[in-house]
């Protein structure tokens, strides 16, 4: 197939593109390198992939990269840690709103010309910031409270994109929600302020390798945000673009939406400890940081949808991507990267 990705030259849409460029599909990414600035990735070289450096927002830049396109895939957005939300309250809607609009106005278009077989959306688990059941089921998202963080509610509006182009258009879709996504690969954000926890710089979007980043450049004890209680399931970057592997072609993805994630519940403070013996055998020591508003307290899936109709569970165990992770930031931190 021929599948265009918007960000795929992002940290998750970099997991995608090498998946999908894996299982034989041909790859346009569209990406303007907003958030890291310029970089190379090892699978811009293969032949079966083409890099349209351009804004998602740019409707003759997306009409130009998806000529021919069978499935497009929404990943493009403004995204960041947990401080990003407060800083960029106001983008995080705004612009993400613009980048879907533009997405959706050329799939509409291509649908209707009969060559675009679906759009895939990937949402995220912040639509469930407010719920109050756990393990959150797919359903849940049109009874929970809306999100409070202005990233949350727009999340929840890309699903409504997909659900209101279905209904008008009749343009075919499926959503997919990524828990916590861990991986390789991360820099730090151009756009990000000077935010210490401690007397270490944050440096990443996510936890696990920000925690690692502070760990190998010694601080001790190690400091965490908030109390340490918060529940994620932490879910590898390859794990997730195996699921839109999975998406594009399964009959039963068409006009769904699922949550894909690992079912294993872990705390803050025991990823943290995780990661502080990869690095250190003394006794664990830790301090913890106020919270940020947006720091939601637990987020733990129902996982049983993506099993039962797409044959999807996660495979990476927490344990490989501690080690992976703290592998790679010391070596990122030797060449400083972050």
């Amino acid at each position: 197939m021929r599948v265009v990705i918007t960000g795929g030259a992002g940290f998750i849409g970099s997991y995608i593109c090498e998946r999908l460029l894996a299982s034989g599909h041909e790859v346009v990414c569209v990406d303007n390198f907003s958030k890291y600035g310029e970089m190379r990735r090892d699978y811009f070289e293969l032949p079966a992939f083409s890099l349209v450096t351009g804004d998602v927002q740019d409707a003759h830049v997306m009409e130009a990269a998806c000529e021919g396109a069978d499935v497009i895939i929404a990943c493009a957005a403004m995204i960041g840690g947990i401080s990003y939300f407060h800083k960029h309250a106001y983008d995080l809607l705004a612009t993400n709103e613009r980048i879907l609009a533009t997405t959706f106005d050329t799939a509409i278009r291509l649908h209707g010309s009969g060559r675009l077989q679906k759009i895939i959306v990937l949402s995220s688990s912040m639509v469930f910031e407010n719920t109050a059941l756990y393990p959150t089921p797919e359903d849940e998202v049109k009874n929970s409270p809306p999100p409070s963080s202005t990233y949350g509610f727009q999340k929840l509006s890309s699903e409504f994109f997909a659900k209101g182009a279905f209904e008008q258009y009749g343009l075919p879709y499926t959503i997919l929600r990524p828990f916590n996504c861990v991986g390789v690969g991360e820099g730090r954000a151009r756009s990000d302020d000077d935010v210490f926890s401690g007397n270490i710089k944050l440096a990443l979007s996510h936890v696990l390798p920000d925690l690692a980043q502070k760990i190998v450049k010694g601080q001790y004890p190690l400091h965490i945000l908030g109390d340490g209680r918060q529940v994620r399931c932490y879910t590898h970057g390859s794990d997730i673009a195996r699921a839109v592997d999975i998406a594009l072609t399964h009959e039963k993805s068409v006009n769904n939406d699922f949550n894909i994630s690992t079912c294993r519940a872990t705390t803050v403070l025991e990823l943290a400890e995780m990661v502080w013996r990869h690095f250190r055998n003394d006794q664990f020591e830790f301090f913890c940081d106020p919270p940020y508003q947006y720091d939601v307290q637990r987020r733990v899936p129902d996982v049983s949808k993506a099993k039962i109709l797409l044959g999807f569970e996660a495979e990476v165990p927490l344990e490989h991507s501690v080690k992976e992770v703290c592998d790679w930031v010391r070596g990122a931190v030797a060449k400083g990267i972050i």
